[in-house]
Formats: structure tokens, C-alpha cells, sequence
């Protein structure tokens, strides 16, 4: 078992060698570091799969800054930077998905057809949505029905609407909050 002076070396050492095209070393770099950054992330993320899932964006993160590496310096503690900054932003994108997303899990059923669920939910919520749309300004719920209802693209849009592609991006915007708002009952 080595000690973490000489781990720190040994790192060091290895990327220092990857930086110059080691493949070897870089392989083994990342195979020995694992357990460093699972540790970290797990610091941060209780579950097993989302701290793999931020084991794996902090390699990935690694091998885009390897570069920026200076042997000079300590190896542990950039990379230990590196691992805690992308564990932290993984738990502000959990919480922005959170603030904007309903999940309710019962209130969905498991077919072998995943069609059938998405049917199945369009189905339920569909006169829901169309009593919140209707409830919209004039303006935004010609936009929601335009760009979003029928598909069309915003040049389409806007030529059948007489308006330009900034009003109609402007009004799908707040149509789209007003409806997420109305519909999670804020």
C-alpha cells in the first residue's frame, strides 16, 4: 500500500506522462483515481448510480482540462478541484430540473410499449391543458397553437400570424411559463 506522498508522486508522475501521449499512463492513471473520485462524489451524492453518473462527467471533465495539468503542482489536489466543482454543478442541475419538472410515479403505468404510456398520459392530461390554454392572452395562445400545437416553424409562424419571430418567441415564452405555473397549481 503506498503511501500519499508517494501516490501523489506516482500520479503526478503518470500524468505528466499522459500530457506527452502515454497512453499506458493515462490508462492507469484514471483506473487508479477511481476510488479517489468516488469518495469525493459520494461526499455530495447518496445514490449510487447518480455518483457514478458524476464519477463519469469528472473524467470526462479530466481528459478535456488535461492540458491545464502543471506537474509542478499537486496532482491530488487539482484533481480533487476538479472532482468537487462537477459534483456540486451536478447537484445544481438536479435542483434547477427539480424546481421546472413534475414527476409523480404513480401516475404512470408500465406497458411493453412505451407509446402506450405516452398516449395514455396525453390522454389524461389533454382536457387539463386545453382549459389552460384557453385561459391564455389572445397573443400567447396563438403562439402556443402555432409553434407548439401544430408544429410549425417560427418562419411559418410568423407569416400566418403577421408577426414577427421575436413576438412569437417572446409569447411562446411566457404562455409556457404561465401554463407550467397554472398547471402545477402555483
Amino acid at each position: 500500500m503506498a503511501t500519499a506522498q508517494e501516490q501523489e508522486a506516482e500520479w503526478s508522475r503518470w500524468m505528466a506522462a499522459a500530457q506527452d501521449g502515454d497512453r499506458v499512463a493515462y490508462e492507469r492513471l484514471l483506473k487508479d483515481c477511481l476510488p479517489f473520485l468516488r469518495a469525493i462524489a459520494g461526499r455530495y451524492h447518496g445514490t449510487a448510480d447518480r455518483r457514478e453518473d458524476v464519477v463519469q462527467d469528472i473524467l470526462l471533465t479530466l481528459h478535456r482540462v488535461r492540458h491545464t495539468y502543471d506537474p509542478a503542482r499537486p496532482f491530488t489536489h487539482w484533481l480533487a478541484t476538479i472532482a468537487s466543482r462537477r459534483s456540486i454543478d451536478a447537484l445544481r442541475r438536479r435542483g434547477r430540473t427539480e424546481k421546472t419538472e413534475i414527476f409523480d410515479e404513480q401516475a404512470y403505468e408500465t406497458f411493453s410499449d412505451p407509446e402506450a404510456n405516452r398516449e395514455m398520459s396525453v390522454r389524461d392530461e389533454a382536457p387539463a391543458l386545453k382549459a389552460a390554454i384557453a385561459t391564455l392572452p389572445q397573443g400567447q395562445r396563438e403562439a402556443i397553437e402555432l409553434l407548439k400545437l401544430r408544429e410549425l416553424s417560427l418562419a411559418e409562424a410568423s407569416q400566418l400570424s403577421g408577426k414577427s419571430v421575436g413576438a412569437l418567441k417572446v409569447n411562446v415564452h411566457r404562455a409556457l411559463k404561465a401554463l407550467r405555473t397554472q398547471l402545477k397549481g402555483d
